[in-house]
């Protein structure tokens, strides 16, 4: 097997193709709308259940997080990078549905504090070639090494380039900043960008989709965005209601609520 990122989830390349439509051409309210229809169409790609792999990520199984939660691995201004970013990849909009109020910037964050962030699965020694993309990542940074590095170089480039850090500009030069992180038009000091921006989308998404357990997908907003009523051990009696509205409440790994049921 040559490729070195043995635990990357097998839908990688479907979350890669969100890349050319993450952005619409013509502006915020058409990206907004851009992003979530091409998210609904990956998530039908994605195996309900065992989205995008994240058995292989921790989960502390206790209470979900707040969007609040103190982070645990990212600094204060790692922690408004990846908030301010997630939130233009999959904008919130009226409903509320989308980066921001899944969490996924606390899923991100206690996940590279976890195996995955340290790529304890990953087969992590040389040689250091210039890989192909099909080879996936190939990279010798951990992903929390990668994370850490590349907010550092791309903060460092819109301070350059435009009038702060990433998370203090405007939503249209937050776009043109992630547009040339997809593209690698944008030259970081240390780490390629599209790498980085893969990592971040594919990142994202799963914050989105997961079971709320791992700290996103809070209050169900990605499964309600698409339409998965959860994991329910048992439809025996709704099997050949066929053409009928699935009435019952979204349920999660752990509970209705999304986090560890309490008993006693």
């Amino acid at each position: 097997m040559s490729e070195k990122n043995l635990k990357a989830p097998e839908a990688d390349a479907q979350a890669g193709s969100l890349d050319s439509d993450v952005h619409g051409p013509t502006g915020a309210d058409e990206c907004s709308s851009l992003t979530r229809r091409s998210l609904l169409k990956a998530a039908l790609l994605f195996p309900a259940v065992g989205v995008l792999g994240c058995g292989a990520h921790e989960s502390s199984h206790s209470a979900t997080p707040g969007a609040n939660a103190a982070s645990v691995f990212f600094s204060t201004e790692e922690r408004a990078f990846v908030e301010a970013a997630t939130a233009r990849l999959i904008p919130d909009e009226e409903d509320g549905l989308g980066a921001k109020g899944a969490n996924v910037a606390v899923f991100i964050d206690q996940q590279l504090a976890g195996p995955y962030g340290r790529a304890e699965r990953w087969y992590m020694h040389g040689p250091w070639a210039q890989g192909i993309p099909q080879q996936g990542y190939q990279l010798k940074l951990t992903p929390a090494e990668l994370y850490r590095t590349a907010i550092r170089d791309v903060d460092a480039w819109c301070v350059q380039n435009h009038t702060g850090h990433f998370a203090a500009l405007s939503g249209a030069d937050q776009d043109a900043v992630l547009h040339g992180l997809e593209s690698g038009d944008i030259k970081l000091a240390d780490v390629p960008a599209k790498a980085f921006f893969t990592m971040l989308l594919k990142n994202t998404v799963e914050g989105f989709l997961a079971d709320p357990m791992y700290g996103g997908n809070r209050n169900f907003a990605g499964w309600k965005l698409v339409g998965f009523p959860g994991p329910r051990y048992n439809y025996v009696a709704e099997i050949e209601q066929y053409g009928k509205p699935y009435t019952q409440p979204t349920v999660g790994i752990l509970g209705r609520d999304g986090t560890l049921l309490r008993r006693g």
